[in-house]
């Protein structure tokens, strides 16, 4: 689905990734972790192009990206993103806040359109706030409309920045039981979270990206319990 070659990220003098190389298969759950400042949100940034790439390639579905030929507005279509912010239109309804890109983007109906959001906030165990205003929800409830949000483009990626940094502790379970439904569904995710035990039990592989470098990757067995690079094994140490 994804094939991420040598890829380089410059901010100025700041070299943010040093040529990273990634695959990501239809329906698998990668999580990248590592600490603040690795470069792991600027990587997920660089795979839909909010980031132009300083150099390297990314393939998606067999197309490859940054060329002028390639509409990145449809491709970000096809990759479904949810940042550590909400950033809900305060002004609309849920049901509007979800509905409003396919019939802008997409020139689907309002009627075909405010379906689409209802069934997707059911799904997001939102059904009972279809009339709401995002400032009537808590985080994780806004947060699970983002995720709406996002899927109501049907995309064939979902990519997830920290979703629930933001939150409060006891919001957080109820924005992870969404993902770990929609990889259970088949769902290509690509991952940045600090949440372990979702990375444990959810992800199929997990890298670990330190100072721009993809140190270690393997399944969440061989990453938690048998780190083999130390860095790997210093970072885990602390935080599991």
């Amino acid at each position: 689905m994804i094939k991420v070659s040598r890829l380089y990220k410059n901010f100025g003098h700041l070299e943010v990734l040093r040529g990273v190389d990634a695959h990501i298969k239809r329906g698998e759950v990668v999580v990248l972790v590592g600490p603040s400042g690795s470069g792991k949100s600027t990587f997920l940034r660089c795979l839909n192009y909010l980031e132009q790439p300083t150099r390297g390639e990314i393939i998606f579905n067999g197309t490859l990206l940054g060329n002028s030929q390639v509409n990145m507005n449809r491709v970000r279509q096809e990759m479904g993103m949810v940042f550590q912010q909400f950033n809900l239109f305060p002004h609309m309804t849920v049901t509007k806040n979800v509905a409003l890109a396919p019939m802008r983007v997409k020139g689907v109906g309002e009627a075909e359109a405010v379906e689409l959001a209802h069934d997707l906030l059911g799904q997001v165990g939102l059904a009972d706030k279809v009339a709401a205003y995002p400032g009537q929800l808590s985080g994780g409830q806004q947060q699970r409309v983002a995720i709406a949000r996002a899927l109501a483009m049907q995309p064939k990626v979902m990519l997830f920045d920290e979703p629930t940094s933001a939150l409060d502790p006891e919001m957080i379970n109820e924005v992870l039981d969404v993902m770990k439904d929609l990889a259970h569904e088949g769902m290509t995710m690509v991952v940045v979270s600090h949440e372990m035990g979702f990375a444990r039990e959810v992800g199929n592989r997990v890298i670990f990206i330190d100072e721009g470098r993809f140190v270690e990757e393997g399944t969440p067995e061989q990453i938690f319990t048998n780190p083999q690079n130390p860095r790997t094994q210093a970072f885990l140490s602390k935080i599991l």
